[in-house]
């Protein structure tokens, strides 16, 4: 009975880790649009507007228990807090704005769709984890999954030169190096953090990623003096840019931090797929065009390779993890 019970609530905390994370990327898919729809501003720009709206509105909705919330953390919070902020939101977003204007939404999808991977190796080494041959079929259809999504963008005519292909192409993998550091390192640090609740950890980042906005707003506006913005232009950045910080920064992280707690990291690697899968949702809908052959393929081999990293992790000893 009582082993009936403990298989029943971790069967529950995976439903509701896996729905967290299906809707983590859901809004996290629409970063990938924000650079096409505020083209007239450069990835700098578009990572000020949008993280000074994430820390503004982090604050705003901190500031009556501040003193509270900031009591349970130290120093050391704070230092990880900083790097998450800079890895996680302010470099990460740079390099994916610079790569999606540059080698397009396709490309970087390609990119950073190796991120479960990546996520997934690194943690099959933290203690409890499923073991690593016991997801080579999952990695395998992520991989496949990812080569199909690439790959009518790497086979297609270039529309650009190879050199700035090549940038973006770099940016996508400074981006998915960087996203990949934030992801392994504040999930480990959720489940040592107790005192602060899932969503609280969220606002921190965001006041901190604000803040790392603030030092970067003299330069991000001493590039637009030299450019030529219409009132529209502007008011389409705000737009994006407070969009972005709510339903992105303040809801899909929240949903993240809150599936970090409740799945281990080789399984929290799987569901990074998501923001891949809807990325490409939205840039079909951004180009009015359905999913060509390849593209309906990459769709059924993510499936496939979140369901059977389940089926692994359903498998395994059960293992505890903190509450949210």
């Amino acid at each position: 009975m009582t082993t009936d019970i403990i298989g029943q609530g971790r069967s529950n905390r995976t439903a509701v880790g896996v729905a967290c994370g299906v809707g983590a990327g859901a809004l996290w898919g629409l970063v990938f649009l924000a650079p096409e729809l505020a083209r007239a501003f450069n990835p700098l720009q578009l990572t000020v507007g949008r993280y000074l709206a994430y820390g503004l509105i982090a604050g705003l909705l901190l500031a009556p228990r501040w003193k509270a919330v900031t009591a349970r953390i130290d120093r050391r919070d704070w230092l990880n807090l900083f790097w998450l902020a800079l890895t996680g939101n302010t470099l990460y977003y740079i390099l994916l704005s610079a790569a999606v204007q540059t080698g397009g939404i396709a490309m970087t999808s390609l990119v950073i769709g190796f991120l479960p991977v990546a996520v997934t190796i690194i943690g099959s080494r933290d203690q409890g984890a499923v073991p690593l041959r016991r997801l080579h079929l999952p990695l395998l259809l992520c991989v496949g999954g990812a080569v199909c999504i690439g790959w009518q963008a790497l086979a297609a005519p270039a529309e650009t030169s190879h050199m700035a292909r090549f940038t973006g192409f770099a940016c996508a993998v400074g981006a998915l190096a960087s996203w990949t550091f934030f992801a392994v390192r504040n999930a480990r640090r959720l489940r040592d953090l107790e005192a602060v609740s899932a969503h609280d950890w969220s606002l921190l980042t965001g006041v901190v990623t604000g803040a790392q906005s603030l030092l970067l707003l003299p330069v991000a506006l001493l590039i637009a003096a030299g450019a030529q913005h219409e009132a529209g232009d502007w008011m389409r950045l705000a737009g994006v840019s407070v969009g972005v910080a709510v339903l992105a920064s303040i809801v899909g992280n929240n949903l993240w931090n809150r599936m970090s707690r409740l799945l281990p990291l080789t399984l929290v690697g799987q569901m990074i797929l998501f923001e891949t899968l809807f990325a490409l949702i939205y840039g079909f809908a951004w180009e009015q065009r359905l999913p060509t052959m390849m593209e309906a393929l990459a769709f059924v081999l993510v499936v496939l390779s979140v369901a059977t990293c389940l089926r692994a992790h359903r498998a395994r000893p059960g293992v505890a993890h903190e509450g949210v």
